[in-house]
């Protein structure tokens, strides 16, 4: 069963932990990559958080509604007034919300938040349940960094500044990583850690083969670029067929 790790002080201070999110650089190209798939018609985001990507979305014409398991990010996305925005708290992988959409869209490595390949798999079946023919379900999502890992290694620090420290500790039988995160924050020391079930693209394309969707393109990022074997990360689109 999935578990909100995400409470109101992180809620609150989201947009200030991973500023990277909130630069243009990196979210104008993703809301241009998403509105171009939804075209005329509504939009779903899995795990919509602070309304970081559908707010702006909303804000291009699209109809956005999204589906967000911890009441405090909702409460943070509602205090911003997104009006156009509406939201649903529950669970991703089984929260079902009426009507059919053109596009489903689960971002920044958010299906690793589940911790079963079952409910992972049930992630892709809930998304084409919510689609009409012809739709498309987007994933994006960080390829797992274990060739970087020496023999014998099984964590690694994947962040280190003045105010952020990062590292994450894996479990190969598992399949579970372990996210730990130090924050200096007004002066103070804040902690924060989380499991995740790494998942490699090729598994994420049978999960949803199961679910009766098909790959349509994969691209390292949402400017289009490359997907090459050096790729840290991939933005999958696939289409519900009939």
């Amino acid at each position: 069963m999935a578990e909100t790790y995400f409470d109101q002080w992180i809620a609150r201070h989201y947009a200030q932990l991973w500023p990277e999110l909130f630069d243009p650089v990196v979210l104008d190209p993703t809301v241009d990559f998403l509105a171009e798939l939804a075209g005329a018609g509504p939009a779903l985001e899995f795990g919509i958080g602070t309304g970081r990507v559908a707010v702006p979305l909303s804000s291009r014409g699209v109809v956005v509604q999204g589906i967000e398991l911890s009441p405090a990010m909702v409460d943070e996305l509602r205090g911003d007034g997104a009006d156009n925005v509406t939201t649903v708290v529950g669970d991703f992988a089984t929260t079902r919300v009426p009507g059919s959409f053109s596009l489903v869209f689960l971002l920044r490595n958010t299906i690793t938040n589940l911790t079963t390949q079952d409910e992972q798999v049930q992630v892709f079946r809930n998304a084409a349940a919510h689609l009409q023919v012809g739709g498309y379900f987007v994933v994006e999502n960080y390829i797992p960094a274990l060739r970087l890992l020496p023999p014998g290694q099984t964590s690694r620090v994947f962040q280190s500044t003045l105010d952020h420290v990062g590292i994450e500790e894996y479990d190969f039988v598992t399949q579970i990583a372990i996210s730990r995160h130090w924050w200096v924050i007004e002066d103070k020391l804040r902690t924060f850690e989380s499991p995740h079930r790494y998942v490699w693209p090729a598994e994420l394309d049978l999960m949803a083969e199961l679910a009766g969707m098909k790959l349509r393109e994969r691209w390292a990022d949402f400017e289009h670029s490359a997907f090459t074997p050096d790729s840290e990360s991939h933005v999958s689109v696939r289409e519900k067929v009939a």
